[in-house]
């Protein structure tokens, strides 16, 4: 019992946390590459390589293909391994196939390279997913992070490689690309060794109504000590061969647990895949829109999904999961209805936003619930999580192409509208089916907000009484803190190891905005004394065409100054966005408590 104690308290009460930290920095740096390979891609292949539209076909499925088969595999290693590890192994091959693409030369290099980034996509988001919920018991808004960060690395490297990809080229930006991936298997690497539970291991969902019980799978997630923290290492090894069996067996108990909700995954992801790709045809063939403009067509509404995962998750904790997706769903099939009729681009990536914020909320709301209802098996949950999703993709994919070809725009679009809808009665019914939690807990924030008077009056109360009790050499605060009140006494000690910072103030947030925008315009000053300036351009010219081709530098340098001006302009109006959004918050959670 003695030699427990110094045990625990090795274990870092901010470990679990720098740990989710830098995963969700991982995260960014490698999703944008992500996003960024499957929007250029096709025009690589085409441009650099001279392949047909039929081998550029085969390119993109080799890729769905692999990653497809790999992740349910991924969902196993993930729940048998050190999950950083199988993450980084997944980012470092996102690397090879982001350099693999720079190096190719024909069809089959790129074929390679495709395969090589399946396989580490696979790796990478089922063993991200699953770290990221092992603090889902004691932080129901880890997943809304997790999309926010994301999103985040979404939009910053679409920008970023329109702006670069006339000056470096498509290999230049591999190359890019390549080294974001390296740095965040650094970061993975970097991240604290997982502290296992006391209860049963699996991701921060143990406890999840419905969910496998401590006794009841161990045979299946046997393999604790393979994750390297608890147990002799040649026990765990000696365990690993058997467990791998047992952990295949486990993986179809899963997929059979979450069918519900794998099926509605299915369902939502082939609608929305569906209008993705429409709209994406369309803003080619009717408005006769180049690349970088598409891109920027769909930029707010990534925005949107950065910004507002967060927030959009305490509606979730307030009226519950059930509610939010049925809302969701009414919100994404009134954007594809609106696509029938919108007149321009300006118009559709305005309802873009719509989507983007119904996404915010429904992503995250599907993960958890998959956590939670896997219990033990997170990684396995995860896995053919990920899968039902690409499926979802590849269905809808097919099925946009046949509605363009086939149907009239408008009935293309409120047909997909008409899917989409469906998804507001089968994926709440799905939820309802795995027998987790409506309403989830509030994240930690909301429960400590109104704890600090209280904390404040318990400091003084054992120095204002130093002589209660000298004769056994106690120090008499500590004493007193120990004996007056021990639950607070625990609460100080947890809250002074984490050395959590409290949250910023509204006066905070506006002074911070305030200095952005103060140097903000400094620059854009400076940019309109030497002519290159996107925001005088985009006041004194066309405002549309300015928006989808830019100001009048055609290359160089120069354009390069006015491009990085743009971006600047999306950065402060995304500030300006999240800093209105906290506030308003703060306002209206202090309205209710008066």
């Amino acid at each position: 019992m003695i030699g427990d104690i110094p045990a625990a308290a090795t274990k870092s009460p901010r470990a679990p946390r720098r740990r989710e930290e830098r995963t969700l920095h991982a995260a960014a740096f490698t999703n944008g590459p992500n996003e960024l390979f499957d929007f250029i891609l096709p025009l690589w292949a085409g441009a650099a390589l001279g392949l047909s539209a039929t081998e550029v076909g085969i390119l993109m499925a080799v890729e769905m293909a692999l990653s497809v088969i790999a992740r349910p595999i991924a969902g196993v290693l993930a729940d048998l391994f050190e999950r950083r590890y199988v993450a980084a192994t997944g980012a470092v091959l996102y690397a090879a196939s982001a350099a693999g693409y720079a190096l190719a030369q024909n069809a089959a290099s790129a074929y390679a390279a495709a395969a090589v980034g399946g396989v580490g996509g696979a790796l990478l988001w089922v063993a991200v997913r699953a770290i990221i919920s092992e603090r889902l018991a004691e932080d129901s808004a880890v997943f809304p992070r997790l999309l926010a960060s994301q999103e985040t690395g979404s939009w910053v490297a679409f920008v970023a490689g329109m702006v670069l990809i006339g000056e470096i080229g498509f290999d230049g930006v591999f190359w890019v690309c390549a080294g974001a991936c390296l740095l965040a298997a650094a970061l993975l690497l970097s991240a604290p060794r997982r502290q296992d539970p006391a209860g049963p291991r699996g991701g921060g969902a143990g406890g999840a109504p419905g969910a496998t019980g401590p006794g009841g799978a161990q045979g299946v997630s046997g393999p604790e000590g393979v994750e390297g923290v608890s147990g002799p290492e040649g026990a765990a090894a000696q365990d690993a061969k058997s467990a791998a069996g047992s952990a295949i067996a486990g993986l179809g108990a899963v997929g059979r647990r979450l069918r519900p909700m794998l099926l509605a995954v299915v369902v939502t992801m082939t609608a929305e895949a569906a209008i993705s790709l429409l709209l994406l045809m369309h803003l080619q063939r009717e408005f006769d829109l180049e690349v970088v403009q598409v891109a920027y067509v769909f930029l707010p509404g990534a925005i949107a999904m950065s910004v507002a995962a967060e927030r959009l998750h305490g509606y979730v904790v307030r009226f519950g999961r059930t509610r939010i997706l049925m809302c969701a769903s009414f919100a994404s099939a009134a954007f594809a209805a609106g696509l029938a009729w919108a007149p321009n681009p300006v118009v559709i990536a305005a309802l873009w936003i719509l989507s983007g914020l119904a996404w915010a909320a429904v992503i995250p709301i599907q993960q958890a619930v998959i956590a939670e209802a896997s219990g033990e098996h997170t990684g396995r949950g995860m896995g053919v999580y990920e899968s039902a999703n690409l499926l979802g993709a590849l269905i809808g994919a097919l099925t946009a192409g046949m509605l363009y070809d086939g149907a009239d725009w408008t009935v293309a679009c409120l047909s997909a509208a008409a899917l989409i809808l469906a998804g507001a009665v089968v994926v709440p019914r799905a939820v309802r089916s795995l027998g987790v939690a409506d309403v989830p807990p509030p994240p930690p924030e909301a429960e400590r907000a109104p704890d600090p008077e209280p904390e404040a009056a318990s400091v003084p109360e054992p120095e204002a009484t130093p002589a209660t009790s000298p004769a056994d050499g106690t120090p008499p605060r500590v004493k007193s803190a120990a004996v007056k009140d021990p639950a607070a006494k625990s609460a100080v000690v947890k809250d002074a190891g984490a050395k959590e910072e409290p949250p910023r103030t509204r006066e905070q947030l506006l002074r911070e905005l305030g200095r952005h925008a103060a140097v903000f315009a400094v620059v854009q000053v400076l940019l309109m004394l030497v002519g290159l300036s996107w925001l005088r351009d985009l006041v004194t010219q066309d405002t549309v065409d300015v928006l989808l081709h830019g100001g009048g530098q055609e290359s160089g340098f120069a354009r390069v100054l006015e491009d990085g001006g743009k971006i600047w302009v999306f950065v402060m109006v995304g500030h300006a966005l999240w800093t209105g959004a906290k506030c308003l918050a703060m306002a209206v959670g202090r309205g209710g408590r008066d």
